[in-house]
């Protein structure tokens, strides 16, 4: 008898994790963090609206199955559920296992759409049927062998207490069988990072503890043209399976130069390759960070528009006046017979939702795990926690509508927020920022008050601390939400009409920056120019 079925869209809110094809992963190893244990990041970058929700842990009955339906309402397949299933709050699980990912697409004519499961599905699955990264890598994978992947290509960042995992997958072609993958560990002490691309290169084949992969990986690309094993030179994934355009890495890896560059500022790490440049050597898989870094220093890289860099989004004529690093859509243009495209930032307003996965093994896992949250672009958005003990979420990050605007969502209310700063980008951030800080900066500030009782109470009564932590939670969302909602106004106030308000209230004559008023003027010679003699000023509009 099936408990029910299960849509993942559903149950979890990660609706539309089928759209999510440009997404960004930071990796943190235990020696490379300040807590002493893995950091993982996640923004999910796509076209549709995210809605939190809670999957409590659940015992399962003999027959009793995981349907997977397809876009048409129809059962896929059947997947008999284990005698219990683990309890999820977004992508961590109950025992502080973590799961991101990135879409690389590869090669499109792998993709199986024939295949039983998706990867959103995939990734739903492992975190309810495993404890440790290893684990999930095996569900994974078994899932695959039984039942058939039917997404494009997909980058996995696999987190537990002890180690962080780098697993890519990609299908066989219509009517295969199975999945082509492999995973590789990040060594203790590094830090890793992936977007939209395919990164693992050759990795060990006799060294299980270091690397995982399908048994027909090699064969399989050998059997298709996609490596040549005369040429001499070793094996690649991703040489194999996602083969580099200069489109595509100005795209992907831009973003993966720009967190290494931060990271390890000591360090320098040419441009060449993620411009295209013919024969550039490729970044590393991992490297390490000139420091060890905690969630603030990880949220803080998710926050990139290549900002000090010959690639910065704030400065010049496509900024628009005020700044803006924000490029409506399509990315692809064409100009007077030749291509183009827009820089892909890390920041980017097409993110729905994102995460910052910190988990802690030294305390107990309904303490440990920590998921801090955010809606909209991370540039400004507000992260707040999300214990892994917690028995709800926050309401207002499950309301959504495609289609109706409204304040309940919060959603909605960080994405006004956003889009009507661009009409003063630069100033209007300012003030963003700075509720933003505050906001975070409570948080942050609060962790340690908040564990300390919640672990004290949890000695006695773990139902208790559980019940303090998800109304600690549940309140910190809902608190941001509403400050968001007060920090719309106050910019609609401010900032109307073109005039900007002072501090006593009073409308002011702001007008624009002296560089983009020179490049207007340049542009359309003579067509603002008065004659000499006769500049007005009039005292009234």
């Amino acid at each position: 008898m099936r408990i029910r079925s299960l849509i993942v869209a559903a149950v979890l809110g990660l609706a539309g994790w089928s759209e999510a094809r440009a997404c960004t992963n930071v990796l943190v190893t235990k020696k490379a963090s300040k807590t002493g244990f893995p950091i993982v990041s996640y923004t999910v970058d796509g076209e549709f609206h995210p809605s939190l929700r809670f999957l409590p842990a659940e015992d399962h009955k003999p027959g009793e199955t995981f349907d997977v339906k397809g876009e048409d309402g129809k059962v896929r397949v059947r997947i008999p559920q284990p005698a219990r299933t683990w309890g999820v709050i977004g992508i961590m699980n109950e025992h502080q296992l973590t799961i991101g990912e990135t879409t690389f697409d590869g090669r499109e004519e792998l993709e199986n759409k024939q295949g039983g499961i998706n990867y959103w599905t995939l990734m739903l699955l492992g975190l309810q049927r495993a404890r440790t990264a290893r684990e999930a890598i095996g569900v994974m994978a078994g899932l695959m062998d039984e039942y058939g992947y039917n997404s494009t290509g997909e980058s996995f960042s696999i987190a537990d207490k002890e180690e962080a995992w780098i697993m890519e997958m990609i299908g066989p072609g219509p009517g295969g069988k199975g999945a082509h993958w492999a995973a590789v560990r990040i060594p203790d002490g590094s830090v890793s990072a992936h977007a939209n691309k395919a990164r693992i290169g050759s990795f060990p084949l006799n060294d299980p503890q270091n690397a995982l992969y399908s048994p027909d990986v090699i064969a399989f690309a050998e059997a298709k043209g996609y490596w040549n094993r005369k040429s001499g030179k070793p094996f690649s994934f991703s040489e194999a399976y996602c083969p580099a355009t200069p489109q595509k890495l100005r795209y992907t890896e831009t973003r993966v130069w720009s967190i290494f560059r931060r990271m390890a500022p000591s360090r320098t790490f040419s441009p060449d390759y993620h411009r295209g440049v013919a024969g550039a050597a490729r970044y590393p898989l991992w490297i390490e960070a000139d420091r060890k870094l905690g969630v603030q220093d990880v949220v803080a890289l998710m926050r990139d528009h290549y900002e000090g860099t010959p690639y910065d989004m704030t400065v010049g004529l496509d900024a628009g006046p005020f700044g803006s690093p924000n490029r409506s859509r399509p990315m692809h243009f064409v100009e007077g017979g030749a291509d183009y495209s827009w820089e892909r930032p890390i920041s980017t307003p097409q993110t729905a939702n994102s995460y910052v996965a910190e988990v802690r093994g030294d305390l107990p896992d309904a303490l440990g795990g920590v998921l801090w949250y955010g809606v909209d672009d991370t540039y400004t958005s507000c992260y707040f926690p999300l214990y892994t003990g917690i028995t709800s979420s926050p309401a207002s990050y499950g309301r959504w509508t495609i289609r109706q605007f409204t304040w309940d969502s919060a959603f909605w209310t960080f994405n006004f927020v956003a889009n009507f700063a661009n009409l003063r980008y630069s100033s209007m951030v300012k003030d963003i920022r700075k509720v933003q800080a505050e906001m975070e900066g409570r948080f942050f500030s609060a962790q340690p008050a908040v564990e300390k009782v919640a672990l004290e109470i949890s000695k006695t009564d773990p139902a208790a601390a559980r019940a303090l932590l998800t109304d600690y939670c549940v309140g910190a969302g809902e608190n941001v939400a509403q400050r968001w909602r007060q920090l719309a106004t106050e910019l609609i106030a401010r900032y109307n009409d073109g005039y900007v308000q002072d501090a006593e209230g009073k409308a002011k004559e702001v007008g624009y920056p002296e560089a983009w008023l020179s490049a207007v003027v340049k542009a359309r010679p003579g067509q603002f120019e008065l004659p000499e003699g006769k500049v007005v000023r009039p005292e009234s509009y």
